[in-house]
């Protein structure tokens, strides 16, 4: 532990234990401020969680150290595993890291993208599409996604020659943002988790599912960052130090197509998968995945008599709360279809899907941490009433339709400098949601505030030099960290711009959704004809 993590700490504790002693209201705002001054300094997101709740327990008994302990996990922490959701987003989120894991060592995406990518004439574009449509397919968490897309398309994107800060950027852009938004995946859980305990901190209660849902048209960072990838590979789009990148690289040569080559293991060891084997052993496990999904909801949570089945039996099903078992349930049978059509002829075949199994789920012993500690310091904010301190200050500015737009942008502060997309959303949940019911907002505008939180984290995990996103990205690509950084920030920087202006800003006063939607495509679609400078590598390379 070095000095500026126990002086962070040392700090965080400290004050907690001064401010126990007081009456002022800047004390129940403490607990979120001494997080992100652990965070800052440690860049460890559970550290800076449970810091920051065990500060607020301080403050909660009177500065005694060993009852705010005890408080902490009899009050803070045990409730919540009494909750069917949260108990589900634990189960469903270790073991969606395992089937990640299984389909990631099976070998079939790199055989797929091997089949995608043919020699020839404008084959650095077809990578770049391939790598944008095998990011699209991992949905199912960001840093398999990362990890996946970046070591599978690397050495072919050196063949086909896609400089490797271009390929970062597309891997990072396929990461966060898709699972970000996918409607499974190992980040749904943890959620649909902070999504029901801030609505009952509000004193809102409401199915998390369907919040989820309503607030996904408004999450305009993360969707405008995908539309952006597409006009930087389709219409080369390179501002800033990307099209440097790119010109260095046409005046050096790099090679037009991919040379031809000799088989690759694929990832299995010793042999090429044929292109049946590849689908089979990824496309089929994920459709099982959506699939039961799907079917779940409906067969489980659609009211009865089930047949004949309507569109509002089936809004009703994903309204139920049967979601925390349909999670696990989807997640049970994507794995087994996962191991069942795992390729038999890869070397120890049996034995090394069983590894990458466990190893999948041991992975994701961080998140379930993180997870528990987000909990832990939602409760201490909602007993120590720090909503109620926030809603006194929008209602002071008269800043209601702002909260959306206010919420984005703090989040995007605190998702940069912690390099925590979880963290923020841990910190960010108890205090928006409540103050924002608190203030007067309706049903719509708290989804708004829900999909502002989601975009807020996702910035920082597409941008931040701290992110584990970010540093994963680069190295699975072959790039300084440094460099993914800054080629990527002026991307991430033009999405949030035109999330804040035609996004967030006008849906905080009633603008529709489609119509944000709408619009911020359009402007990012014309960027190349209005910004014609930055439009770099137009051959056939």
């Amino acid at each position: 532990m070095n000095r500026r993590t126990i002086a962070a700490l040392g700090l965080a504790l400290g004050g907690a234990v001064l401010l126990s002693h007081t009456d002022m209201a800047f004390r129940t705002v403490w607990p979120p401020l001494a997080a992100l001054l652990v965070i800052a300094a440690t860049r460890h997101a559970l550290t800076g969680l449970l810091a920051g709740a065990f500060a607020g327990a301080l403050m909660l008994a009177g500065g005694n150290p060993w009852q705010a302990y005890l408080d902490l996990f009899a009050d803070h922490l045990a409730p919540s595993l009494r909750s069917s959701w949260k108990l589900g987003a634990i189960a469903f989120t270790l073991i969606l890291g395992g089937f990640a894991a299984v389909l990631e060592r099976s070998g079939g995406f790199e055989a797929l993208m091997r089949r995608w990518v043919k020699p020839g004439p404008g084959s650095a574009r077809r990578l770049e599409t391939a790598a944008t449509g095998l990011g699209l397919l991992c949905f199912f968490d960001g840093l398999a996604n990362s990890m996946v897309v970046g070591r599978v398309c690397r050495d072919l994107g050196d063949r086909c020659g896609v400089t490797r800060v271009k390929l970062a950027y597309i891997v990072d852009s396929t990461s966060s943002a898709v699972a970000c938004v996918a409607l499974i995946s190992t980040w749904i859980a943890f959620q649909l988790s902070m999504i029901a305990e801030s609505f009952a901190m509000a004193g809102r209660p409401a199915n998390p599912y369907a919040v989820f849902l309503h607030s996904l048209p408004y999450n305009f960072h993360c969707w405008f960052t995908i539309v952006l990838l597409f006009v930087g590979v389709r219409a080369r789009f390179h501002p800033g130090p990307m099209g440097t990148s790119e010109r260095l690289a046409i005046a050096a040569g790099l090679p037009a197509a991919a040379p031809t080559t000799g088989p690759s293991d694929s990832g299995t060891g010793t042999f090429a998968l044929t292109g049946a084997e590849a689908v089979r052993a990824t496309m089929v496990p994920l459709a099982v995945l959506l699939l039961s999904f799907l079917v779940g909801f409906v067969a489980l949570g659609a009211p009865r008599p089930l047949l004949p089945l309507t569109r509002e039996k089936v809004v009703a099903a994903f309204g139920s709360d049967a979601g925390p078992l349909v999670l696990v349930l989807a997640g049970l049978a994507a794995t087994a279809a996962a191991m069942v059509l795992f390729p038999r002829r890869a070397p120890a075949g049996p034995r090394r899907m069983t590894a990458a199994f466990g190893e999948g789920v041991r992975t994701m012993g961080g998140a379930i941490f993180i997870l528990l500690a987000a909990w832990m310091l939602g409760s201490v904010l909602e007993a120590l009433g720090t909503a109620k301190t926030l809603t006194a200050l929008l209602l002071a500015g008269g800043a209601v339709a702002l909260i959306p737009l206010l919420t984005f942008v703090t989040g995007a502060a605190i998702s940069f400098a912690t390099g925590t997309s979880w963290g923020t959303m841990g910190i960010l949940f108890p205090l928006a949601i409540p103050a924002a019911a608190a203030a007067g907002a309706d049903d719509r505008l708290l989804w708004v505030t829900v999909a502002a939180v989601f975009s807020g984290a996702v910035f920082g995990d597409h941008c931040s030099p701290f992110s584990d996103t970010t540093v994963v990205t680069s190295i699975a690509c072959g790039v300084e960290t440094h460099d993914h950084v800054r080629t990527q920030m002026p991307y991430a920087l033009i999405a949030a711009f035109i999330a804040c202006v035609v996004g967030f800003l006008p849906a905080g006063f009633g603008f529709p959704a489609a119509g944000s939607l709408l619009l911020g495509v359009a402007l990012l679609v014309m960027l190349p004809r209005l910004w014609p400078g930055s439009v770099t590598g137009m051959g056939e390379r």
